[in-house]
C-alpha cells in the first residue's frame, strides 16, 4: 500500500499525522524532516531554551515511543530533493523515489539571511529558526557580550530579552519608523520600546544595517546607515522569514504569498495538500498565511480530516503570544484593516490592551498581562460580536459590564 507522505516533521507535520490515526487512518504513514530531531517545539527556542529554563528534551513534542506505537514512520535528517506531482512520487535527496498515496506539505517557513556581500556570511552572525540555529548561539550568551540583534519584530525583540535578562549589551537595530511596524499599531510598539529601554536595551528605530566587518573570517564591526559604527562580538538576525515554497513551486503547484490551497487545504495539483506557515488559504475575503503554532496543528488537523474525506472548510480562528521578561503579550484575531484603536487600561498595574477596530467592528487585541482582556476579546471576536467603543474605552466601566454592538455583516470567503 503507498503511503501518506508527510513533508515537514514541525509542528504541523506532526499535528496533521497524529490527526490521521486518530481519525482511523489504517494507510502507512512516513513523516520525513531535513532536520536530525524529532519534532520538537519553535516558539520556546528564542525564550526559555535560550536562557537555559527548558531542557532539549522537553522541547520535543511527543516521546519516542509515540511514533511505533502510532505506526508513523518517522525519518529524520533527511531532505527531500523534488516531488513528481502527476505521479506523486516524492523524491530524496540520495535518490530514493517513494510513490505515495497523497502528499502533506509542511515545509513552514526559512529566515531571511543577510546577502553575503554586506557580511552576512561571517561567522558570529545568527537567525533563530530552528534548534541548531540556538545551540550554535548559545555559547555567545555571555555576560557583558556586545550583540547586535538586525530587526524590530517579535523574533528580534524576544532574542533582545534573553540578551539583556542574562547581562548582555545589547543593540537593536529597526530601519523602519518604528518597532513592529508589520504587526502592531504604534501603541504597542511604543509600550514595548519602554519595555526594553527600561532593561537597557539600546533602540534604534529608522536606522538599517549598511555592512558587517569582521577580522578572520568572524564578525566584530557594524556599519549602520546613519553612519555609526558598533563594535560587536555577534549579531542575530531577525528581519523576518519566507514560506518554504521551493519543493512545491518546483513541482508546478501555484504560489502565491505560499502554496495556494483552498479551504480544504488542497493545493492545485490533486492528492497533494499543504499546511502550517507554507500554506496561503482564503479567509474573509481574502487569502492569508498565518505563521503561529495555532494555526499550524488546527489547519494541519482540518487537512487530515479532508485527506480522509472526513472534513470540513478550514476557519482560522487567529490567537499569537510573546513572552519578554516578564511580560506575556497575547494576540488575538488580525488587525489588517484597522483603524482606530482603543487602549484600555488592566484591572491590575502595569496591565494593558490594545483594542483595534475597523468602523464599529472589533478585529483584534493586543493584551500585554491582561488574559482577561484577551480572552474576552477572543470570545467576540470568535463570535463575531463588537463592543461599543465608547463603553469599552471608558476604563470606568469594567469589561464585563461593556454591552455589546448591533452586529456587523461577515465578509464573504475569498476564491
Amino acid at each position: 500500500m503507498k503511503p501518506i507522505v508527510i513533508i515537514g516533521a514541525g509542528q504541523a507535520g506532526l499535528a496533521l499525522a497524529a490527526k490521521l490515526r486518530a481519525l482511523g487512518c489504517e494507510t502507512p504513514i512516513k513523516l520525513i524532516g531535513a532536520e536530525p530531531a524529532p519534532p520538537y517545539q519553535r516558539p520556546p527556542l528564542s525564550k526559555k531554551y535560550m536562557l537555559g529554563e527548558l531542557d532539549r528534551e522537553r522541547l520535543y513534542l511527543r516521546p519516542e515511543t509515540f511514533y511505533a506505537e502510532n505506526a508513523i514512520e518517522l525519518v529524520t535528517g533527511t531532505c527531500v530533493a523534488a516531488i513528481e506531482a502527476a505521479e506523486k512520487i516524492v523524491v530524496l535527496d540520495n535518490g530514493t523515489r517513494i510513490p505515495a498515496s497523497q502528499i502533506a506539505l509542511c515545509t513552514g517557513a526559512d529566515p531571511i539571511r543577510l546577502p553575503k556581500a554586506i557580511g552576512g556570511d561571517l561567522a558570529g552572525v545568527y537567525t533563530m529558526r530552528n534548534l541548531a540555529d540556538a545551540d550554535a548561539m548559545a555559547d555567545e550568551f555571555r555576560p557583558g557580550a556586545r550583540v547586535l540583534i538586525v530587526g524590530g519584530g517579535y523574533i528580534g525583540l524576544e532574542a533582545a530579552a534573553v540578551a539583556a535578562a542574562k547581562g548582555l549589551q545589547v543593540t537593536l537595530v529597526e530601519m523602519a519608523p518604528r518597532l513592529l511596524a508589520r504587526v502592531a499599531c504604534t501603541e504597542t510598539a511604543a509600550w514595548f520600546k519602554a519595555l526594553h529601554e527600561s532593561h537597557g536595551v539600546d533602540i534604534r528605530e529608522g536606522v538599517g544595517l549598511s555592512e558587517l566587518k569582521g577580522q578572520d573570517g568572524r564578525v566584530t564591526r557594524a556599519h549602520l546607515s546613519d553612519g555609526t559604527d558598533l563594535d560587536v562580538d555577534f549579531v542575530i538576525v531577525g528581519i523576518g522569514v519566507r514560506p518554504g515554497v521551493a519543493l512545491a513551486e518546483a513541482a508546478g503547484l501555484a504560489i502565491e504569498n505560499g502554496i495556494r490551497t483552498d479551504a480544504m487545504g488542497a493545493t492545485s495539483a490533486p492528492g497533494i495538500w499543504a499546511a502550517g506557515d507554507c500554506a496561503s488559504f482564503p479567509h474573509k475575503g481574502c487569502r492569508i498565511r498565518l505563521e503561529s503554532v495555532p494555526n499550524a496543528i488546527d489547519q494541519a488537523e482540518a487537512v487530515a480530516a479532508a485527506m480522509l474525506e472526513q472534513g470540513a472548510p478550514y476557519v482560522a480562528k487567529p490567537w499569537f503570544w510573546s513572552d519578554q521578561y516578564d511580560v506575556k503579550l497575547q494576540i488575538a484575531g488580525l488587525n489588517t484593516g484597522h483603524d482606530s484603536v482603543i487602549v484600555r487600561p488592566g484591572d491590575k498595574p502595569g496591565t494593558v490592551s490594545h483594542w483595534y477596530f475597523a468602523g464599529a467592528r472589533l478585529l483584534a487585541v493586543d493584551a500585554m498581562n491582561d488574559p482577561r482582556a484577551y480572552m474576552t476579546a477572543k470570545r467576540w471576536i470568535e463570535a463575531g460580536q463588537s463592543p461599543e467603543l465608547a463603553a469599552l474605552a471608558d476604563p470606568a466601566i469594567a469589561l464585563k459590564s461593556v454591552p455589546l454592538a448591533a452586529p456587523q455583516p461577515e465578509l464573504a470567503e475569498a476564491p
